[in-house]
Formats: structure tokens, C-alpha cells, sequence
């Protein structure tokens, strides 16, 4: 695979071109009064459940005290605190994290090591799951088919096609389905979408998500499975391999065999903003190309996610979005009238008038919700579609999975159809659209 390609947004050049603009750390007041009056409409939409009934929740993926990836908890945790929440399952194939979770919402929480145990639990309404990447297709679609609705961690899926069956089930069953890229719940990261929706910055001339780069390591040495740690479900679908304790926990994000690598953690939260900002919820891009560098060693023992990335993707409209592991991490918005910034910190524009002036009663608004757990939950009493739906979180995660496939194609250019979904006149990259799946159950 050839090196990067020199960037015309150097980290350097972005950092000084911001620096000459308007700095925002949270939003004008006109934006929050909005958002506070479309929330209060949004709370008198008919519950479906009463309005003191309790939605039982299992988690399934808890993460916990070691490894440092605790993500399943930290939504469960978060989403108990909402009212008329219960927490009261847990599930993890991992023995010690099981039982740490389990204690933290309380002694009788129940515990099971197979998800499919806690599916069968009638009293429970939904599920978080907080699994590596290559089990959320499996669970949430075994989810649904129990009749639980359903709150993902994202990226949402490992391949492109597990994306369009999660939504068709989601559809299908008529499901509450909320993909955690909590970023649509931060009103920074809405207003900039809405300002660029409305022409804010003229004419859009290009997107850059700046994403972080990933970890190189390895060869690492395979061990013992630990005691209490059910391996054969851990890797599930994916191929079978000697244990090795940095392809689990956190650090399965850097092998392809799990995950995407920086392209589809952090990319599923920043190119889905780009897709919101673009109105292509329900589209995608044409076409991408790009150039990594590679991992310095490859094989079974070392990490194989691209640790740096320069990807190009153009959409129908003609508009490039720019994917790159350098500059500040946000998204960067360019048009002929200015350019806007926003990141988790703060939102920034060429000029202060860009943010500070309200857009007309008549502009475009985009959906509002200010905590991304408590939408879920809202839209579990009314029945209502949550702000980042299943076939949002697929058409996210389906641009993320596009710069992987072009890139384990030594980087060469193809061309996607968004609404057939398929690669044009590229066999070889159809074929990646979907992942093969081992015979996990040792049942079967």
C-alpha cells in the first residue's frame, strides 16, 4: 500500500486558520431556546407505556474493572439514572466482569453468560448492547425477533450488509433501535449541521473529518484462556485463534477481524455528523479512494486496523468529504461564505455572525434530542423513531466500512451505488460487502 498523499489541511494550516476565528464553547441562546421548545413538543406525543411504568433493561457486553473498555456499562449506567428505568440483567462472557457490573446494579440482578438466555427473559424490554463489533448484527437482530427494543454501541455493525439486515429488523418488528453515536444528542454538533443545512457557510464546498490514528503492536504472545473467560463465544462469528489477551476488552478495536480500527470507532461518531450535515441519512457517498499506512507487521499476533488514513469520498451533489487521522479531532465544514468546526469541545466559525444570528422561523431543523440515553427511552413509551435510528447508525457505519474495503484494495477507486448498495463493475469489492461467519455454537 503506497504512503499518504500530501494533505492540502495540514494540522499546522487548520490550527492557525481556526485560530483567526470565533470561538464558541457552547451555543448561542437563540439555538437553545429552539431546542428546549421542539423537546417540549416532543414530550406530548402519546405514551405508549404509562408514564410510571418501568422498562426493564439487560445488558449485554458489560465490560468492566480490567482492560479498560467498560463502554456497555457506561450506557447502562448512565441510562439507569433516567427515571423509570431498571436495570436487571447483565450478561458477559467474561466471568469478573459479569459479576462486577451485576453488583453494581444491585444484588438481584440477574447474570448469564449466553446472551440468548437474557433474550428469553419475557420481563425484560430492552437491550443495551455493548459487545466488540463483529456480535452487534447476531444480537440485535436475535433481540428484536424476542420482541426487545434495542440500543447499540457503535460503529453498529462489522460489515455493510449486517447494517441493511439490522434495519430491515428494526422495520420489520417495528422496533425502537437507537445507535449510540451520542454525538447527534450534542446541540454543538446539531447547530452546526442545521447552520450548514441552511447555507449558513454559502455554498458547501468540502467536509473533513479529522479522526484520531490508531495504535500499532504486537507480535503479542498467545496464552492460556483465563479462568472464567468463555473464549468460543467471545470470538463467535469471527475466525478462531489462539487466545491472545490484546484481541479482547478495548483493543479489539485494532484487528479487522472484530472491528475497523480508527476508521469505524471514531469515524462511525465524525462521518456520521457529515452525513447529517449533507441530508444523506439515507444515502451515502459515490464513490471513495484513498492511501493508509500500513501496520509494520502483519500476521495473527500483531494489530491489522490502518493506523493513519487519507480517504476521499465524493457525494451525488459533488461535494468531497475528506477523512484524515491529522488535525484537530472534529469536523470541519468549507463553504464559499466561510467554514464552521465543531468538535465535542467546542464549535467555531470564520466569522462570529456565522453562529450568533438566528436562522428564520422558515430553515431547516433537525431533530432534537439533548441526552442521547434518554431519547431512547422517550421513544420506547411513544413508539417514536429515536434521533439515530438503525438505518442511520447502517448508512454511517456503511461510509466507515467503504474506506476499509478500498483500502485492503491497495486503495483503488470504487464506485458505490447507496441506493442499490452495491459496488459498481468491482466483484472483488462486492464480495467485502458482507463478512463469512463461523459456526460459533457448539451445539449446532
Amino acid at each position: 500500500m503506497s504512503e499518504f498523499f500530501s494533505s492540502d489541511l495540514s494540522r499546522r494550516a487548520i490550527l492557525q486558520t481556526l485560530a483567526k476565528g470565533a470561538l464558541v464553547a457552547t451555543v448561542p441562546t437563540w439555538f437553545v431556546r429552539q431546542s428546549e421548545a421542539a423537546e417540549h413538543e416532543m414530550a406530548l406525543t402519546q405514551r405508549k407505556f404509562g408514564p410510571n411504568d418501568i422498562i426493564n433493561v439487560g445488558l449485554i457486553g458489560s465490560g468492566g474493572p480490567k482492560g479498560g473498555y467498560r463502554q456497555g456499562f457506561g450506557v447502562a449506567n448512565h441510562m439507569r439514572g433516567r427515571a423509570g428505568v431498571k436495570m436487571v440483567a447483565v450478561c458477559d462472557v467474561d466471568a469478573d466482569h459479569r459479576d462486577w457490573a451485576a453488583n453494581q446494579f444491585g444484588p438481584d440482578t440477574a447474570k448469564y453468560t449466553d446472551y440468548r438466555q437474557l433474550l428469553a427473559d419475557r420481563k425484560i424490554d430492552a437491550v443495551i448492547i455493548g459487545t466488540p463489533d463483529h456480535w452487534h448484527s447476531i444480537i440485535a437482530i436475535d433481540a428484536m425477533k424476542a420482541g426487545k427494543d434495542v440500543y447499540c454501541e457503535k460503529p453498529l455493525t462489522l460489515a455493510i450488509q449486517e447494517g441493511r439486515d439490522i434495519s430491515n429488523a428494526a422495520m420489520k418488528g417495528k422496533r425502537v433501535f437507537q445507535t449510540g453515536s451520542q454525538q447527534r444528542s450534542d446541540a454543538r454538533f446539531r447547530l452546526a449541521c442545521e447552520l450548514v443545512r441552511n447555507g449558513r457557510v454559502g455554498k458547501l464546498l468540502k467536509v473533513t473529518t479529522h479522526l484520531p490514528g490508531g495504535p500499532v503492536g504486537g507480535p503479542f504472545e498467545p496464552k492460556p484462556v483465563p479462568a472464567g473467560f468463555d473464549w468460543n463465544m467471545w470470538v463467535g462469528p469471527a475466525p478462531m485463534t489462539e487466545y491472545i489477551y490484546e484481541r479482547t476488552h478495548g483493543n479489539f478495536r485494532w484487528w479487522l477481524e472484530y472491528s475497523g480500527g480508527m476508521l469505524t470507532d471514531w469515524g462511525a461518531h465524525h462521518n456520521d455528523i457529515a452525513q447529517w450535515a449533507l441530508g444523506m441519512d439515507d444515502s451515502g457517498p459515490i464513490s471513495v479512494e484513498g492511501t493508509a499506512k500500513n501496520p509494520p507487521s502483519v500476521g495473527k499476533t500483531f494489530y491489522n486496523t490502518f493506523p493513519e488514513f487519507e480517504i476521499r469520498y465524493r457525494y451525488a451533489n459533488g461535494v468531497p468529504l475528506h477523512c484524515t487521522n491529522t488535525g484537530e479531532n472534529g469536523v470541519m465544514f468549507e463553504g464559499d461564505a466561510g467554514w464552521i468546526f465543531v468538535s465535542r469541545g467546542a464549535i467555531r466559525a470564520s466569522d462570529a455572525k456565522l453562529l450568533e444570528d438566528p436562522l428564520p422561523a422558515s430553515a431547516t431543523k433537525l431533530y432534537v434530542s439533548n441526552d442521547h440515553a434518554q431519547n431512547f427511552v422517550d421513544c420506547m413509551r411513544t413508539r417514536n423513531q429515536p434521533i439515530c435510528n438503525a438505518e442511520v447508525g447502517h448508512r454511517s457505519a456503511t461510509v466507515c466500512h467503504m474506506a476499509n474495503i478500498s483500502l485492503m484494495l491497495n486503495g483503488r477507486k470504487l464506485m458505490w451505488d447507496p441506493k442499490a448498495e452495491r459496488f459498481a463493475g468491482d466483484p472483488e469489492a462486492q464480495a467485502m460487502v458482507a463478512r463469512p461467519q463461523r459456526k460459533w455454537d457448539v451445539r449446532a
